[in-house]
C-alpha cells in the first residue's frame, strides 16, 4: 500500500515471485470510469473506490478460502479502504511502502505509459492515513531499493 509512485507494483510483483504466490495488480480492477478521471487529474471519491474496494476484497477472499498466498498491490491510502480488504481476511498484512513527497514526485515525473498523473501526488498524501499500530502492518522506506525491501520482506515473512 501506498501513493503513487511509491514502488507498490514492483516490489508487490517481485514478493509475489519470490513466494510463489498469485500477484493481482490493484490498478487493473479500477473501473474504466475511474482510470479515466485519475487520467484527466481527477482525484476519485470515497464513492469512486468503493466498488474497486470490493473487487479487490473479493479476490483476496477468495484466495483465502482456496488456501492460497496472495499479493495484492493497491493503495489502501485510508484505514477505511483497509477495512473493506481485512474483512476479506482477518489475518491481512498490510505492507506499506512510505517516502518523501520529494521522492514520490521525482518517481512520478521520471515514469512513463502510467494512467495516473503527478499533479494527483497532492491529494494522494493529503487523503493518506498511515496505518495505526493496532493495523497488522509493516513498514518500509522507499529510499530503499525494490530488492532490499523485497529481501527483507522475505526473511520477515518466513520468520
Amino acid at each position: 500500500m501506498g501513493v503513487s509512485g511509491a514502488g507498490k507494483s514492483t516490489v508487490g510483483a517481485a514478493f509475489a515471485h519470490a513466494l510463489g504466490v498469485d500477484y493481482v495488480e490493484g490498478d487493473k480492477y479500477h473501473p474504466p470510469e475511474n482510470v479515466e478521471r485519475m487520467a484527466a487529474g481527477i482525484p476519485l471519491t470515497d464513492a469512486d473506490r468503493a466498488g474497486w474496494l470490493r473487487a479487490l476484497a473479493t479476490r483476496i477472499k477468495t484466495a483465502k478460502q482456496a488456501g492460497k498466498g496472495l499479493v495484492v498491490a493497491c493503495s489502501a491510502l485510508k484505514r477505511s479502504y483497509r477495512d473493506i480488504l481485512r474483512a476479506a481476511a482477518d489475518d491481512l498484512t498490510f505492507i506499506y511502502l512510505r517516502g518523501s513527497k520529494d521522492l514520490l514526485a521525482d518517481r512520478l515525473a521520471n515514469r512513463s505509459g502510467h494512467f495516473m498523473p503527478a499533479t494527483l501526488l497532492d491529494s494522494q498524501l493529503a487523503t493518506l492515513e498511515e496505518p495505526g499500530v493496532d493495523e497488522s502492518g509493516w513498514v518500509f522506506d522507499i529510499s530503499e531499493t525494490p530488492e532490499a525491501i523485497v529481501a527483507y520482506l522475505v526473511k520477515r515473512a518466513s520468520a
